[in-house]
């Protein structure tokens, strides 16, 4: 038997839908204003000094995310780089979110949440189903929404490293262990980085509805982008 899986087409929200309709963090012209629905994915180009706010519109709900160099997506996102550079699991305002270059992508300019996860990674279907039960293959990840959106700028499996996810709460334990509990995040909290040269940002609004991090109820996002 063959299971397939359906991700959402984008857009699905038209400009002045019930979303919330929080400003942006950071002053500026707004350039791209993007809704984005439950369980889908998005990507847009982030230039060099501009801003993307990324609203949690109903709260709590997971947006992992990916960043590459727009001009050469071999140069991408690393956690481990980011994490060794600032001496801390958590990206919080002030972060420099680096490359596998060790290079600045962006930078965490302001922020609504106590911290934000960088470490706790993304669900996919085979996931899904060594935690939670076969009868959960049906369901796509954000694997699956990265795969699906990452097809539109010539990525592959290949291209999938470890991601942020912004208002996801994956605390450290005394032990080293993590978990995966309720968010600290709520309606219409935001982060907002700044682009340190052209980026292509891949988000996936995560599609979880086994484990608390979206509150067992997936909910839009918006994306912000302003130039100063």
């Amino acid at each position: 038997m063959t299971i397939t899986t359906t991700v959402p087409d984008r857009p699905v929200y038209a400009p002045g839908s019930i979303l919330d309709r929080s400003t942006p963090l950071a002053e500026g012209a707004i350039v791209l204003d993007e809704d984005v629905a439950p369980r889908a994915p998005w990507s847009g180009i982030v230039r060099a000094g501009d801003v993307l706010t990324i609203v949690d519109v109903g709260g709590n709900q997971s947006a992992d995310c990916l960043i590459f160099d727009a001009a050469d997506t071999a140069e991408r996102y690393s956690a481990a780089d980011t994490i060794a550079w600032q001496g801390n699991a958590y990206v919080r305002t002030g972060t420099v979110l680096r490359s596998n270059r060790g290079l600045p992508l962006m930078t965490v300019v302001a922020n609504e949440i106590d911290r934000q996860d960088t470490i706790g990674g993304a669900c996919s279907k085979e996931s899904n189903t060594l935690r939670y039960g076969h009868h959960t293959l049906y369901q796509h990840g954000c694997r699956e929404n990265f795969l699906a959106e990452g097809t539109r700028h010539g990525l592959t499996a290949r291209d999938l490293v470890s991601n942020l996810n912004w208002f996801m709460n994956v605390p450290v334990e005394s032990d080293g262990s993590l978990g995966i509990v309720d968010g600290m995040s709520a309606p219409g909290k935001r982060v907002a980085l700044r682009a340190e040269k052209d980026v292509l940002v891949v988000v996936s609004n995560c599609p979880q509805m086994n484990n608390p991090c979206n509150d067992f109820n997936c909910t839009p996002l918006r994306m912000i982008v302003t130039r100063p």
